[in-house]
């Protein structure tokens, strides 16, 4: 729809990975984490306080809480811990872990089985909040899953409590709230966070369009004697008013937009263009439906001006997953031979480039003298 050409994507890209409000996001949710150990030490610390008569292994008690002591620090000031939010940061994240399971399971080994109070049940718990974090929701269970494990080894076969299955249990509950609740307030976040960074983008390439681009858009459609580029200037301006005003994540109908595009092929080129959506294709993503709508736009574009194609038949289903989306674009134009000419730049770059980067493919097919086709999956 001409935005590649203004470098608007490009400008859009850059500006949302500023990382200042991911850098607050991040450092807030350290503090919190910090927080949180350290209360939970303290918890500790206290129960084993009130608790030293109940103590059978003193010893052990002792190398358990130095454990969780030398653990907050080094999880809280350590720099590597920050990386805990990079997903690729998995080793913080398991060794915070392992610590918890240490601690849960040298727990069964330093109190009696007529002791009043755990140890360490809510230390573990930051690394379980650790991990959906940094992964998400179901690394969070998982989390709290191998952390109940843990707990039920001390619970019930170090202890051989009768009511280690109830304390378990109820434990775990905890944990799975803690772990679930971590992922999904974070990726509401992070969403939030680039909602804002994109929208201010907006703001600025709009700001820059409106003294440019659309400007001279404007001038064009007025100052023009040719009845088609004044067409298709008061189209351009009304595709960029358009992108530039709608929300982030605002869903974009697809049949609607090849609908769209047909008339655009047939107001400009002349030739006919068929859209056959199937009725069970599936709901696309905004950002799905952006690429595909941009590729077919491409497509049309190629078939016009180099095919010259007088039809064109774009046609999309469920592809054979049920999940993504199949279409293709094909015109009956000169077309080329693929052994002695290369694909069009138009169509190499951006075809492919825009569903490979959403992890789609792109199969682009044709024939001197009967046209082409382009298969698109995403």
């Amino acid at each position: 729809m001409g935005l590649p050409t203004l470098g608007i994507t490009e400008r859009l890209t850059t500006w949302s990975q500023d990382g200042d409000a991911e850098g607050a996001l991040v450092a807030g949710l350290l503090r919190a984490l910090s927080v949180f150990r350290g209360a939970a030490l303290a918890w500790a610390l206290l129960g084993v306080a009130l608790s030293t008569e109940h103590l059978d292994r003193p010893v052990v008690a002792g190398a358990l809480v130095a454990l969780m002591i030398v653990a907050t620090l080094v999880f809280t000031i350590w720099p590597g811990s920050r990386s805990v939010f990079d997903p690729t940061a998995w080793p913080t994240v398991v060794m915070e872990l392992v610590v918890g399971v240490v601690v849960l399971v040298g727990d069964g080994l330093v109190y009696s089985d007529m002791r009043p109070q755990s140890l360490p049940w809510s230390w573990p718990a930051a690394g379980v909040m650790a991990a959906g974090v940094a992964f998400g929701m179901r690394a969070g269970f998982v989390a709290a899953l191998i952390t109940g494990g843990a707990s039920l080894v001390s619970e019930v076969l170090l202890l051989d409590r009768d009511s280690g299955w109830v304390s378990t249990f109820s434990k775990l509950g905890l944990w799975l709230l803690a772990g679930g609740f971590a992922g999904y307030i974070v990726a509401r976040l992070r969403r939030a966070e680039a909602q804002i960074s994109v929208a201010r983008a907006r703001e600025e390439v709009a700001r820059q369009l409106h003294d440019g681009v659309l400007q001279t858009l404007a001038v064009i459609q007025r100052r023009s004697d040719d009845p088609e580029l004044a067409a298709l200037a008061r189209e351009q301006e009304h595709d960029l008013r358009g992108y530039l005003s709608s929300s982030v994540d605002e869903p974009t109908p697809f049949e609607p937009e090849l609908h769209r595009l047909a008339r655009r092929y047939e107001s400009i080129h002349g030739g006919a263009v068929s859209v056959l959506v199937a009725n069970d294709l599936p709901e696309l993503s905004p950002p799905t439906v952006a690429a595909l709508i941009g590729a077919i736009g491409e497509a049309l574009t190629n078939a016009g001006k180099h095919g010259e194609a007088e039809r064109v038949t774009i046609y999309a289903e469920p592809a054979d997953d049920d999940e993504t989306a199949f279409v293709s674009v094909k015109d009956n134009g000169h077309g080329f031979n693929p052994a002695e000419s290369t694909e069009r730049i138009g169509l190499s770059r951006s075809v492919r480039g825009r569903l490979e980067e959403l992890g789609g493919r792109v199969e682009i097919t044709s024939t001197e003298g009967r046209g082409t086709e382009v298969r698109m999956w995403l």
